[in-house]
């Protein structure tokens, strides 16, 4: 699992920072893009990823503030002009759709795929499985309805152990896979495997969590909880907090505390102010550090790999 940052930016775009959209890159099973968010010139952003717009197949919307949603229209064309393009799966908050839709009617946009829209009707609603992976939304605070999303992967299966079924006599064939899937078997002589007995317990799958723009709550650490990777908008620093709580933000400090409180394993801040020069950006990563050492501050362009976590003990 990669993350991919395509704008890291709050508001409004600057010369270093665009407006959000952070691309999720799935490297297990088949290989696709989901994107979170999708602020104006996402698709441009792209230029420079590894991939384009028609391997994005799943959008998450947190919520429809414009640095958010108005890269969509754009993007949604351009994905288009591929002939062999497949559907697209678009979750986010409700309106959303009438948003898409009256954006390509109105410019006379015809898409050559089907968009699947899913919009939410509950501060929890019901999980998303797509494959290998659970996605969980939750309602966040802001000033309009802003949802964070908890990707999780599904567990690795332990190793088979080759070398003891050779020594059982067992040759390789449809047993093995069946060992493999945790199925005990019974041979033609009467033996019974227990697959505990060739096959290493399962290794867990990875949690990301990506929360949109949100004052520090409860959800947002539920969300988090134990997370491999929390990315969390850092749009203030602290002594503007009376600024935060006004325009339902979080700062930094705010964020590393959410972080520490759902014992996640690494923060990433993203959705800096455009007030900020590249100097107070470092005294943005200082300050979420002091409470959350493991933190790291996007920038546009930035990739981080998601790493698998190991079995305890």
């Amino acid at each position: 699992m990669e993350l991919i940052f395509l704008g890291t930016g709050a508001g409004a775009p600057s010369r270093r920072r665009n407006v959000t959209a952070i691309a999720l890159r799935l490297t297990r099973g088949d290989s696709t893009v989901w994107l979170f968010d999708c602020g104006e010139a996402t698709q441009h952003r792209m230029f420079d990823a590894p991939f384009g717009p028609n391997r994005v197949d799943r959008v998450f919307i947190t919520h429809l503030h414009g640095d958010h949603i108005f890269g969509l229209p754009g993007l949604l064309s351009t994905r288009s002009f591929p002939d062999n393009v497949g559907p697209l799966r678009l979750y986010g908050p409700p309106g959303i759709q009438a948003f898409v839709r009256a954006t390509l009617d109105g410019s006379h946009t015809h898409l050559s795929y089907e968009i699947e829209f899913h919009e939410w009707t509950s501060p929890e609603p019901a999980p998303v499985r797509e494959g290998l992976y659970t996605v969980r939304a939750a309602l966040l605070d802001h000033a309009i309805p802003s949802y964070g999303y908890r990707i999780e992967e599904a567990p690795f299966p332990g190793r088979l152990h080759a070398d003891r079924l050779l020594a059982e006599g067992l040759e390789p064939g449809p047993l093995w896979a069946q060992l493999k899937a945790g199925r005990d078997v019974a041979l033609p002589d009467g033996r019974r495997l227990c697959a505990a007995d060739f096959v290493d317990p399962a290794e867990p799958g990875r949690v990301i969590a990506i929360l949109g723009d949100t004052r520090p709550c409860r959800a947002a650490v539920e969300l988090a909880r134990g997370a491999d990777c929390l990315v969390h908008e850092a749009t203030f620093l602290d002594r503007h907090a009376h600024l935060a709580s006004a325009f339902f933000h979080s700062t930094a400090r705010q964020a590393a505390e959410i972080a520490r409180e759902a014992e996640a394993k690494c923060l990433i801040l993203t959705h800096l102010s455009a007030r900020y020069e590249r100097a107070e950006e470092d005294e943005i990563l200082a300050e979420a550090r002091s409470v959350f050492p493991n933190t790291l501050l996007a920038h546009d362009g930035m990739t981080h790999e998601v790493t698998r976590r190991k079995r305890d003990g």
